[in-house]
């Protein structure tokens, strides 16, 4: 069984009143989980990105119709990531705009599988334009990613939510999230990152943490805040947005896993590529 809500919310309360941020990672594959573990990681989340990130895609491949969400984080926690994770907290990345789930049973069979708590991902938050606006219209919008944190706080799981908007935020916490995320969209960098002029800067970063935490801190002040994405992508990124905001924390997956891969791998091929036979 996983971590309890309380267990859970009383380490992350414990790094805080430490003064240590909390770091959530993204783990796409069980050597990942592994060793984020290893580095002191608070939470190690599961998304169905994960699978994709780490097959050499982009992340956003866990927005599409490639398949199916829950199924894949399901299976990436049972037989990866689960195993391999002995003390710290796992988080299930859960599709709750799902209509083809009773979302009840799904989430008891997360928490009886293991799981400590869960997050929106993936989430409509990401989208915006006409394609959100007849998402909405269609009745699978981002209200049901709520319903669906209502509904595992409910059952005692943990819920640690991403948000893009102050009322996003405010919406999370009156169903009761313990964490708000403040996403900041797809990471900067690497192979399949964000392009630094379509992303938002640190300043601007800085700008909507302040809003989302505004709101969150308004509705429930025992709220924690974290940060995560866009141009927040390195552990100075993460420090320089906590430095000047209410986020205690970060949370990564690219930044996490992709890009620390992509370096270690390239070098450490090249290095064995520079050896000289006689």
């Amino acid at each position: 069984m996983g971590f309890g809500r309380d267990e859970v919310l009383r380490r992350l309360r414990a790094q805080v009143a430490a003064g240590r941020a909390i770091v959530g990672a993204g783990a796409g594959t069980g050597i990942s989980a592994k060793f984020i573990e290893r580095g002191g990681a608070d939470l190690i989340v599961i998304y169905n990105s994960g699978r994709f990130r780490m097959a050499g895609h982009s992340s956003m491949c866990g927005l599409l119709a490639l398949g199916d969400a829950n199924q894949i984080v399901m299976e990436m926690g049972e037989r990866e990531i689960l195993p391999v994770v002995t003390d710290t907290p796992v988080v299930a990345g859960i599709n709750g705009t799902d209509p083809t789930r009773r979302m009840p049973a799904l989430l008891g069979a997360v928490r009886d599988a293991g799981f400590s708590g869960v997050n929106n991902f993936p989430t409509v938050g990401l989208f915006d334009g006409r394609i959100r606006q007849e998402l909405e219209a269609s009745g699978l919008g981002f209200e049901r990613e709520v319903e669906m944190i209502r509904i595992a706080h409910g059952l005692g799981l943990f819920t640690i939510v991403y948000v893009f908007t102050p009322e996003e935020a405010k919406a999370m916490v009156a169903v009761g999230a313990d964490v708000v995320i403040a996403h900041m969209g797809l990471t900067v960098g690497g192979s399949n990152g964000m392009d630094t002029e379509g992303a938002f800067s640190l300043d601007d970063s800085c700008a909507r943490v302040r809003a989302i935490a505004g709101a969150a801190l308004g509705e429930n002040p025992d709220v924690l805040v974290l940060c995560h994405g866009g141009p927040i992508a390195t552990p100075a990124d993460a420090a320089y947005v906590i430095a000047r905001t209410d986020a205690v924390g970060f949370v990564g997956a690219s930044s996490m896993e992709r890009l620390p891969v992509e370096v270690a791998l390239a070098d450490t091929t090249a290095e064995f590529k520079n050896i000289r036979i006689a």
